[in-house]
């Protein structure tokens, strides 16, 4: 099963703006996509709010993963996401 490990940069964690940037760009993806801590319970990357239950704040690292081994290419894509400031303007 495929993982990337990223972290998040939004200066205010993945409040509703950036969570929501983040939800379409995952619901894009032809794959399905799960996000959270190392440890915790995973939720799905295309819902908005599952993404803001987590409560993520910046500088926290999460994983990235999928069920499906061709999935490497939008995982990159979705870790590379969270580190740009998705909450500019």
């Amino acid at each position: 099963m495929p993982e990337r490990h990223a972290t998040v940069l939004c200066s205010q964690g993945l409040h509703a703006r950036p969570a929501a940037a983040f939800a379409r760009a995952a619901a894009k993806m032809s794959h399905r996509i799960t996000i959270g801590r190392a440890g915790g319970d995973p939720v799905p990357a295309s819902s908005t709010l599952m993404l803001m239950s987590l409560g993520l704040k910046q500088g926290e690292e999460v994983v990235l993963t999928s069920d499906d081994e061709t999935a490497v290419s939008a995982l990159d894509q979705l870790a590379a996401l969270l580190a740009t400031d998705l909450d500019a303007p």
